[in-house]
């Protein structure tokens, strides 16, 4: 007997509305964090994607920068998450 698996792709609503997987996420080896790459993984981590301490070891952040990616999207969108407007964007 055989049995058939129905493959299912989990996914989430991206930052740009789009459907966003797994393997669309940035790479491990991201040095450079553009604010596309941010809004990403903060979306993923929202959707369920992939968990908090799991995107934490994948990417090696602390969990307080994450928290501050998250709550900077939050209160001003992704334009809070520009590293060169911090000072603008945060209080």
């Amino acid at each position: 007997m055989t049995d058939h698996f129905r493959l299912r792709v989990k996914y989430v609503m991206g930052p740009d509305g789009g459907p966003l997987t797994i393997a669309d996420l940035p790479p491990s080896s991201t040095k450079r964090w553009v604010i596309r790459r941010k809004a990403e993984v903060v979306a993923a981590v929202r959707g369920g994607l992939l968990s908090l301490g799991d995107a934490c070891a994948k990417y090696r952040l602390t969990i307080d920068e994450f928290l501050s990616w998250q709550r900077s999207i939050e209160r001003h969108g992704m334009a809070g998450l520009r590293a060169t407007r911090l000072q603008e964007y945060r209080s």
